[in-house]
């Protein structure tokens, strides 16, 4: 199965609410005209994509009917995938032989990180990496358990403390750990801090100090994992969790499970951030370098 095609299977529901949307829109005249617009901006906010980038779309499509004369559909989809394409910035994660790199992943409860870590692992460990994982989220007994899991799966060694140990603590154990070993990459797998919580994100910042002052050669990706389910909440953690660790990129995970996958336009809008990969379902395969081309053209109709 080509790149695309897992795009477009794992935005079926996206795709095929936009597409029902456009159709419906366009189907007693081929073209769109002012009311057509307001509603079609109608569709990009219930698609999640955020108020802010679907009234900019709306806007440089009215120009671009204004400039060309082009009201059909296939216009007003090109100008729409033209204007949206320049919201998106995107960026591929890499990795170097012989120097380490570390993937600090960040994110509130139930967004998938430590799936989309045993991912980033198994795929890491098939380039031949040596890789490692530091299980530092020490509030839950499961969250220890389940990284223990991933890595017997993967067999990628897990530094793990017992429950309630201090998160940092295990993070500095993990960085000696790593650079006794050689390891090229090491995941690192935080709580689920709700970004509300002052003393949770002080918590994460403090890691974040371990890393600079224990591994200042280390390349770091400070990645912020969001459920695409959350919606545009996921505008505000991204804002809340940039402040405390700059964040350079953003994991939009669970992409598949409903109709918004928008929230990835609204995200990378309101943020500025770069969207680094795509979870486009449950296999290890599914988790996908984000391509804003292929995602664009995985939701939107084709023209």
């Amino acid at each position: 199965m080509s790149v695309f095609e897992k795009f477009k299977r794992g935005l079926t529901k996206t795709r095929d609410f936009m597409s029902a949307q456009f159709n419906r829109l366009a189907a007693e005249f081929g073209h769109f005209d002012d009311d057509m617009l307001d509603e079609l901006e109608m569709t990009l906010i219930q698609a999640d994509c955020g108020i802010t980038a679907s009234t900019e779309s709306i806007e440089a499509i009215r120009e671009h009917i204004r400039n060309t004369g082009d009201d059909s559909q296939a216009g007003v989809i090109g100008a729409l995938h033209e204007t949206l394409s320049s919201m998106l910035t995107e960026r591929k994660l890499t990795l170097e032989r012989g120097r380490l790199t570390i993937y600090l992943m960040v994110g509130v409860n139930g967004t998938g990180k430590t799936t989309t870590s045993a991912k980033l692992a198994q795929r890491a460990k098939r380039e031949q990496f040596r890789v490692m994982m530091a299980a530092a989220d020490t509030f839950r007994a499961a969250a220890i358990d389940q990284l223990k899991v991933w890595g017997e799966r993967t067999q990628t060694a897990v530094i793990a403390h017992d429950m309630g140990s201090d998160p940092a603590a295990v993070v500095f154990d993990a960085i000696q750990s790593a650079k006794a070993r050689g390891t090229e990459l090491l995941i690192v797998d935080t709580a689920g801090r709700l970004h509300t919580k002052k003393n949770l994100m002080d918590e994460l910042a403090k890691i974040r100090r371990v890393i600079d002052r224990e591994a200042p050669d280390a390349k770091l990706e400070t990645l912020l994992v969001i459920d695409a389910t959350t919606g545009q909440n996921g505008i505000i953690q991204a804002r809340a969790f940039n402040d405390s660790v700059a964040l350079t990129g953003i994991v939009i995970t669970k992409l598949d499970g409903n109709a918004k996958g928008g929230v990835a336009i609204a995200v990378a809008r309101e943020t500025g951030l770069p969207l680094v990969l795509a979870g486009l379902g449950e296999g290890a395969d599914d988790l996908q370098d984000f391509d804003r081309d292929l995602f664009l053209k995985a939701i939107l109709p084709e023209y």
